[in-house]
């Protein structure tokens, strides 16, 4: 995807919040950071540090939204202003759902943490009935400044690829390194207390996760459960049937104004 160097930061920051895809939003993000000249090794990867370059660089009213809600949340007790988990360095397998939103936490928490995902792409369509703590949690965290339609129905709801798109862009702003087309496939113990726990990946030259010193593993890819030896419990609801319909909504105003309905026999 070719980079317009001619672009403002703030012009590339609306580019990147407008991205609907795994790829574009990564690719977006990308162009944002070279805009603004970022050197992730001179700057650091934990405390933070990354946030707090585009926080200095970004001063359109969407970005300071955005930084409004990020600093609210991250100025909470627990986090220690970022430097709670600040020597830690964390590895999570998987870029769903649960798997962007733990790195989200552990970016407040001012860890290092790498998420790597086996697909390039985001395609999971169905949608989730969200909880109002979910509904309160994503909103303070900014959520609405990506997806502007984010609950905004009677029934609160979204798809997983927009939930997706919306996580890894707040994973991304706090620092959080995402790396697609990487598949997990074993850890690798050290040999000796100079060394680090590892992880033996595919493809194995990767430049950064196959040197990766970790000192967390967090598997979050679902039933495939990459991390062996650990005992889990998987809840299957096989009298349960399920049944989608789909309908265009052609935006019209009272469109907005319909009724929605959950029906449970």
């Amino acid at each position: 995807m070719p980079t317009d160097i001619t672009n403002t930061p703030d012009e590339l920051f609306e580019t990147f919040v407008n991205a609907q895809t795994f790829k574009t939003i990564l690719h977006s993000f990308d162009d944002l950071c070279q805009s603004i000249r970022i050197d992730r090794k001179t700057i650091g990867y934990g405390k933070r540090s990354l946030y707090k370059v585009l926080t200095s660089k970004l001063t359109s009213w969407k970005s300071k939204s955005l930084w409004t809600k990020i600093d609210k949340r991250g100025s909470q007790k627990e986090y220690e202003n970022g430097n709670a988990c600040a020597d830690m360095k964390v590895c999570i397998v998987g870029a769903g759902p649960v798997g962007l939103r733990l790195a989200i936490e552990c970016a407040l928490l001012g860890a290092r943490c790498i998420v790597v995902e086996k697909r390039d792409r985001f395609s999971r369509h169905n949608v989730l009935h969200l909880w109002p703590y979910i509904i309160s949690d994503l909103r303070n965290l900014g959520a609405k400044v990506f997806y502007g339609k984010f609950a905004t129905g009677q029934i609160e709801h979204i798809s997983i690829r927009q939930l997706q798109c919306i996580l890894l862009k707040i994973a991304l702003v706090l620092g959080v390194e995402i790396y697609p087309n990487v598949t997990f496939i074993d850890v690798i113990e050290p040999i000796s207390t100079q060394q680090g726990w590892r992880a033996h990946f595919k493809p194995e030259t990767h430049p950064i996760v196959s040197t990766y010193e970790f000192s967390v593993l967090i598997g979050a890819d679902g039933r495939r459960n990459s991390l062996q030896g650990f005992q889990h419990k998987e809840f299957r609801g096989k009298l349960a049937i399920g049944i989608t319909c789909n309908f265009i909504n052609l935006e019209y105003l009272n469109n907005q104004y319909l009724v929605e309905l959950i029906l449970v026999q």
